[in-house]
């Protein structure tokens, strides 16, 4: 599976459906019948949709670690709290359960912001206060995490 693109702007029903858009659908096309899981984001106030190819390779490093250390049993039982698997229905929807819904703050009104082969899942006011950050914030932090970084010619991203 290719790295998702695109943020696309959504409305939760009030019984917790979310209709994918076709051009996110087209991009996820070869993985919607293996389903999907869905999960508290480990460091925001959003959800993560993984496909499920992609969620069995994150288990199997979680698999490996050793569940007679505390903080490693602890660690795994955060990380998997509410998760769910989730399918596509007929009306290219997914169901979003309730107590996600309450973690995230969804309201209505969601954005669907990729990050790599996940999908985030956000309440649209708060993805718009996590993106609002001044240029020069954001200029800093490009440059301690990929300042660094050659590509594969050697020659950098510009």
């Amino acid at each position: 599976m290719k790295p998702l693109i695109g943020t696309h702007e959504c409305k939760v029903d009030a019984k917790g459906r979310l209709p994918l858009p076709a051009a996110l659908k087209k991009q996820l096309a070869g993985v919607m019948e293996d389903g999907f899981v869905l999960k508290r984001s480990v460091f925001q106030k959003c959800l993560e949709l993984h496909p499920m190819r992609e969620w069995s390779k994150v288990m199997e490093d979680v698999n490996k670690l050793n569940r007679f250390v505390k903080k490693n049993n602890d660690f795994i039982r955060l990380f998997t709290a509410g998760v769910k698997v989730v399918e596509v229905d007929g009306n290219g929807r997914i169901q979003i359960a309730k107590d996600l819904i309450a973690f995230a703050g969804i309201d209505k009104e969601v954005v669907l912001s990729p990050n790599s082969m996940i999908l985030e899942i956000w309440d649209k006011d708060s993805y718009e206060r996590t993106v609002d950050i001044t240029e020069l914030d954001f200029a800093a932090l490009a440059e301690d995490v990929m300042g660094n970084v050659k590509s594969s010619e050697d020659d950098g991203i510009s």
